[in-house]
């Protein structure tokens, strides 16, 4: 577990550097709870991963970003290694030097990095790994719902996070379901003491960019949009960024993939009506058709 700590903790500072102002180094120590000293080891190690780590005049530590990186994919075994080297084990591994060569150019930590920089996000996740590594139960405390529009405490046996770690994949007691469960909408877990008793029926199935798991029901999205709703798609939708290619000689974000529901890519068109084109499909031009007429009836 304690290195699992200092994961969360680097992966955080990465998150800290990387948005701006520069921070110092009182800054960082307390908002990660630890002390200077260990500060500075944590960036002498985000250097040694391959992050250039700089510092202004005033003495303020950042990473300069540069929005590169969308079409360098990591293998599994990549990923496991870098977490492995942040933990400062695995350093004679045989992928140690093509690891360092792409986190050059890469930022593969940033999904994690935005996510766990937020202090109470990091507790959660923090607390549902160690349930899911003792095979415990936990309670979801007052999880927001956007389906059922409730509040409520959801009792679950959590099975794994999603790659973007935005949501945790459980199995439902009192639904029998396997379910997915936004992190960001919990407001907090509660670790029981009871053991885990249905993992037989545990499943897990990759969700689309949009977080929707497999239903039966396939629509394929098809956007041409301006650099802007690019961006906050990127944002909003971590996953959705490896899909996201420039084309340039029309100038435009060219999106494309293949989801299991609608209502996600119809509420993020709605928002850009003059800077987002759909090419494709015909059942999102019908969702939007009546999404239109529903808002025109109702003025």
């Amino acid at each position: 577990m304690e290195n699992h700590n200092k994961i969360l903790r680097v992966l955080n500072l990465i998150g800290l550097l990387e948005a701006n102002p520069p921070k110092n180094i009182r800054f960082l120590a307390e908002h990660l709870n630890t002390t200077e000293r260990t500060i500075y080891r944590y960036l002498d190690l985000v250097a040694e991963i391959g992050l250039n780590v700089g510092r202004d005049e005033q003495n303020r530590w950042f990473i300069p970003t540069n929005g590169m990186g969308d079409n360098l994919r990591f293998t599994p075994e990549e990923c496991d290694l870098l977490f492995r080297l942040v933990a400062s084990v695995g350093r004679k591994n045989k992928l140690h030097n093509s690891l360092l060569s792409k986190l050059r150019e890469s930022q593969l930590v940033s999904p994690h990095a935005g996510l766990l920089l937020n202090a109470h996000i990091g507790q959660v996740v923090e607390q549902l790994s160690g349930a899911i590594q003792n095979g415990r139960q936990v309670v979801l405390k007052k999880y927001h719902s956007l389906n059922s529009g409730n509040v409520l405490d959801r009792l679950v046996e959590p099975i794994r996070f999603t790659d973007d770690y935005k949501s945790l994949a459980a199995y439902e007691i009192s639904t029998g379901k396997c379910k997915l469960f936004n992190v960001e909408r919990m407001t907090g877990v509660e670790v029981k003491k009871t053991a885990m008793k249905f993992r037989d029926k545990h499943r897990y199935q990759t969700p689309d960019v949009f977080g929707f798991v497999p239903n039966g029901r396939r629509y394929k999205v098809q956007l041409s949009m301006k650099m802007r709703p690019a961006v906050l798609l990127k944002e909003e939708y971590p996953m959705a960024a490896p899909l996201i290619k420039y084309d340039h000689k029309k100038k435009k974000y060219h999106f494309e993939a293949e989801v299991h529901d609608l209502k996600p890519a119809t509420r993020f068109v709605m928002g850009f009506p003059e800077e987002i084109k759909v090419i494709g499909d015909d059942n999102l031009r019908a969702a939007l058709l009546k999404k239109v007429k529903n808002l025109v009836g109702n003025v």
